[in-house]
């Protein structure tokens, strides 16, 4: 079975997608950056390499110093697909990016978006 295209992807590419979408809702990159800190336990200067690296999806997922575990909490429905019931690991963190992410441009507290 061959991969996924968004896999081969640089996070890069994506990455000012998300920091857009939170923008055009009053949010900030930094919210964006903080995000992806506590999903993936990268600090910003390893998440500004990986960018500049152009750092492949499944890498830098692969690759994430510390998962954080209440990930694990994120429930609800990304690209009409329960982001609890997918079951290819590295598909999963990607979803899971993509729900707080949209959490962040829906105005949801930073607290609850990261499950504090």
């Amino acid at each position: 079975m061959s991969k996924h295209k968004i896999y081969t992807m640089s996070f890069a590419s994506v990455y000012p997608h998300y920091v857009a979408k939170a923008e055009k809702k009053g949010r900030m990159k930094s919210e964006v950056d903080e995000i992806i800190r506590w999903l993936t336990g990268y600090s910003q200067e390893e998440l500004e390499v990986l960018l500049e690296k152009q750092t492949d999806f499944e890498t830098f997922f692969v690759k994430a110093p510390q998962l954080n575990p209440l990930r694990a909490l994120i429930k609800g429905v990304v690209c009409g697909i329960r982001v609890e019931d997918i079951e290819e690991p590295i598909m999963q963190e990607i979803r899971y990016l993509d729900k707080l992410i949209d959490e962040l441009a829906k105005g949801k507290a930073m607290e609850k978006i990261l499950r504090e």
